[in-house]
């Protein structure tokens, strides 16, 4: 970081404790290279939840100093289908942010860019639409899927169905070779590919590379009630909920409907409460003993979700400290994201130049 922000004694140990007490050490993921560039990030639609934390955060802070990362806070891409609540997501940029700073993201190890204030993605955005046909974008199986859970009829917004590309600009931009994404994603990773190979014949040059994908080792987390986690349905436990709001989410996990007694067998597939202790709790052994148990007759919901809630607690707390101590900390919190942003800059902006010689706009 440079010499203009003053990082508070306070706040600098903060970040260091922190990862002593809740970030285990992790190993490199399969595959990764010194020389990868690792772009992922999230949009501005609420504050992030254990879900994010599972599936993505902590591998995100794993990649740091093995590889060079970029987290991009994607409001743009939130406004495509949230145009009427933009007020919203511009609220939420900076609370995705503390979020990130919380579970362990380190600014001098990662860039935190904001994606509407680099005018690079956007020019890129709108060439590679010239590359990519509407019937392709309707195939496109996530796409297809996520038009389906909103309910879109033909009244799609363009900007959501054209999200892809402007995803591919964001991979792109940055030369990004590395992609973290759940499965439902790897359709995009296609796409993008499909994109950097028609730019690179255009230009007859290898300028940009493709990327693949990093899957998470971690089973997608479902929410406190069993359905998809969301914002919007509030079914998620924040990184920064309080030790009543956790106890209160966990007691009200959807476990098996049919375990009334502690002597019934139970079901342990699709109960939230397992789904969450195979997640977080660190002594596997003792959670696949819970699951035989419970399986078998003889242990009661109260008696794992008391478990579940004193790990959670463990987990949650210390990042529960940090977020608070940025959120008292704005103009730290602002120029991390100023600089990131200041950095993404110049590198998008590089990229552009290469991309529009492809296109014969220099």
């Amino acid at each position: 970081m440079s010499s203009d922000i003053t990082i508070r004694s306070d706040v600098a140990s903060a970040q260091t404790a922190g990862n002593r007490k809740f970030i285990e050490p992790a190993p490199a993921p399969v595959g990764l290279r010194p020389d990868d560039v690792v772009l992922t990030g999230d949009r501005p639609t609420g504050v992030l939840h254990l879900g994010h934390y599972a599936g993505s955060l902590r591998t995100r802070v794993a990649l740091q100093g093995r590889c060079s990362q970029t987290l991009l806070i994607a409001d743009l891409q939130a406004l495509s289908d949230s145009s009427g609540r933009a007020s919203h997501v511009a609220a939420h940029v900076e609370e995705v942010a503390l979020d990130y700073l919380a579970a362990g993201i380190d600014p001098s190890l990662t860039t935190i860019a904001v994606q509407s204030r680099l005018a690079a993605l956007a020019e890129l955005t709108v060439l590679y639409l010239n590359l990519v046909t509407v019937a392709r974008l309707e195939r496109n199986p996530t796409v297809k899927a996520e038009i389906e859970a909103r309910g879109f009829d033909r009244d799609i917004p363009a900007g959501f169905l054209c999200y892809p590309v402007s995803q591919a600009a964001d991979i792109t931009g940055f030369r990004g070779t590395l992609v973290p994404v759940g499965e439902d994603q790897l359709p995009m990773i296609e796409q993008t590919n499909e994109i950097v190979r028609r730019v690179n014949r255009l230009a007859d040059a290898g300028i940009l590379p493709q990327c693949r994908a990093l899957l998470s080792s971690t089973p997608r987390l479902p929410g406190t009630d069993g359905r998809k986690a969301s914002k919007s349905l509030g079914n998620g436990i924040s990184l920064g909920a309080s030790a009543t709001d956790i106890r209160r989410l966990v007691h009200a996990m959807y476990t098996d409907p049919g375990h009334v007694r502690a002597s019934d067998c139970g079901r342990v597939e699709d109960n939230v409460v397992f789904a969450y202790l195979r997640a977080f709790d660190p002594d596997t052994d003792g959670v696949a003993e819970l699951e035989r148990q419970y399986a078998h007759g003889g242990l009661g919901d109260v008696t794992i979700k008391r478990r579940l809630e004193d790990v959670l607690q463990q987990i949650i707390a210390p990042m529960r400290e940090r977020r608070a101590l940025f959120a008292r900390e704005l103009s730290f919190l602002r120029a991390v994201i100023r600089e990131g942003t200041e950095r993404a800059d110049a590198v998008t902006h590089d990229t552009l130049r290469r991309v529009r010689a492809a296109f014969a706009l220099t």
